[in-house]
């Protein structure tokens, strides 16, 4: 029986198109499939400031023709009340049958994924980190080399933490700094003897954003929508890439299509699913098959092939936010200026648990996001920001993902019911962290707001890993070296759900470059067997 297709990859986010490339250029016969949900409210193009002074209509992307900002109010982030990126998240839950209990559950059925609505942080496991991966480092290079130069990277320059982010040889030049960053930076370059004993670092921060053209993407000018959808297209997005898989015949996109399940047809897989348009049903066959539907996604599609209705275990990494005050920049004016990550810190804590975070400018925020954290009734918090905010910086941090303790079950009904908690350590952790903060920042003039430092909930972070980790010798539902599920031969895990380990920095750029690896390693033996 001839297979319809020699590859099936699930999910056209940043793991599926990074598989993709290496395979369509070897020649296989690729097929790729999505939700198909495509934007339906239109990117504001004009800088943020201006846009709010003068766009007569800026309330279809502000609060959406459907109010639909004020119907996620409770929403954990503010990128899931923004109706620019709406149809990220929509009905991700609901069409995979996933079910939080007390845990943040977020994903996407986007063409490009949750790409859409990231910060664009990146950053290279270090040898440590690929240690937990028992796969050479040199297997690394060349897979963080061809993804680094495809998606465009900009905060290559020699600083304190290029050594943690690694990947500053294949960077453009970073994005220009807002008044405050720049202040922060310089008081830091004269400070770090005062800091030494705090461990604490800080650089420029290592974003997927482009600072230079390229043929169909343009460069970051400093707008300030970053959180409402780059119409520059500045910000990477996986969905860019389609246009040049796209190019070669033997790659094929079939978008709108819900995999439901996956069936052994004698010697290749099925996948089994619906066209969401308009429900006609549909089964596809191929030698192997890249799961690649983000981390939930596809552990239910897994556990579900295995019939395997045990608990296991699942990465997650605590966060919190913060927002500091530079009192010498006081009634500086707001002007335009990038609103992802500016710049970037590490910051030891007890138990060699080692801390990330960056810190992000107020332009392109609405003061309704500042006022939901602000320890200060309405009237109050309106009078003290009006004056503060154009001096003030927001801040997160992430902790390792072995702090939360999380799982996933499948349960009788095929749902996939995810459950978690912080581990005890986490709060100590956390208060270290915000007593550390506000002294490191206090020697670069800058103040930790009172109160400000709030912890996330379990899952509010969208950095999941682990559920099917690869392993030299992996066990029922965990993976090989190539992420290939064991007892499931021909089925491959490229997403974050492979990864046996979740550090506290960006994650998303090491899941692009280990698809990119199996993708090359599977390419390569698909040649080698047609010899």
């Amino acid at each position: 029986m001839k297979p319809d297709f020699d590859i099936i990859i699930i999910g056209s986010g940043p793991a599926g198109v990074s598989a993709a490339f290496p395979l369509v250029k070897a020649g296989l016969r690729v097929l790729m499939v999505d939700g198909g949900k495509q934007a339906s409210v239109l990117l504001p193009e004009e800088n943020f400031l201006d846009a709010r002074a003068n766009d007569a209509e800026q309330w279809k992307w502000m609060v959406g023709e459907d109010f639909y900002a004020l119907k996620m109010h409770d929403a954990v982030s503010p990128k899931l009340r923004a109706p620019t990126v709406s149809y990220v998240f929509n009905q991700f839950e609901r069409h995979n049958r996933i079910v939080g209990d007390d845990f943040i559950t977020i994903g996407s059925l986007a063409t490009g994924g949750l790409s859409n609505a990231w910060g664009g942080g990146v950053a290279c496991f270090s040898k440590d980190d690929l240690s937990a991966h028992n796969f050479p480092v040199s297997e690394m290079e060349a897979s963080y080399a061809n993804v680094a130069m495809r998606i465009g990277i900009s905060g290559g320059i020699a600083d304190d933490l290029s050594d943690y982010f690694g990947l500053d040889e294949w960077a453009q030049p970073p994005i220009e700094l807002d008044k405050l960053h720049a202040h922060l930076l310089n008081r830091y370059s004269f400070s770090k003897h005062k800091l030494a004993p705090l461990g604490f670092k800080m650089g420029r921060a290592r974003v997927a954003v482009l600072t230079a053209d390229t043929e169909e993407r343009q460069a970051c000018n400093l707008l300030g929508n970053c959180l409402w959808g780059c119409s520059r297209h500045s910000l990477y997005s996986s969905a860019y890439d389609m246009s040049a898989l796209l190019k070669h015949e033997n790659f094929t996109l079939q978008s709108g299509f819900l995999v439901e399940g996956i069936s052994r047809k004698t010697s290749l897989w099925a996948i089994e699913g619906k066209f969401l348009p308009n429900g006609e049903r549909k089964t596809i066959s191929a030698t192997k098959i890249f799961l690649a539907a983000g981390t939930l996604a596809t552990s239910r599609l897994v556990l579900q092939t295995l019939k395997h209705y045990e608990e296991v275990p699942l990465l997650s990494s605590p966060t919190a936010a913060f927002m500091l005050w530079v009192p010498r920049l006081l009634g500086v004016p707001r002007t335009s200026s990038a609103s992802i990550g500016q710049l970037a810190f590490t910051l030891p804590l007890d138990g060699d648990v080692t801390a990330f975070g960056a810190t992000f400018g107020t332009t392109g925020i609405m003061i309704s996001e500042i006022l939901r954290r602000a320890p200060l009734k309405r009237p109050n918090g309106i009078k003290l920001f009006r004056n503060l905010l154009s001096s003030c910086i927001v801040g997160n941090l992430f902790l390792p993902g072995n702090l939360t303790k999380a799982s996933v079950r499948l349960q009788a009904s095929s749902k996939l019911e995810v459950v978690g908690k912080y581990t005890n350590d986490v709060m100590p952790l956390m208060n270290e962290a915000e007593l550390k903060l506000r002294k490191a920042y206090l020697k670069l003039g800058a103040i930790l707001l009172p109160k400000s430092f709030t912890i996330g909930s379990a899952g509010g972070d969208i950095h999941y890993a682990g559920t099917h980790p690869m392993k030299d010798t992996p066990a029922l539902g965990e993976t090989s070296l190539l992420g290939e599920v064991l007892s499931l031969e021909g089925i491959h895990i490229v997403d974050g759900a492979c990864l046996p380990i979740l550090p506290a920095k960006s994650h998303t750029f090491m899941i692009m470059a280990n698809a990119d690896r199996i993708g090359r390693e599977i390419a390569n033996r698909f040649v080698d067997s047609s010899l």
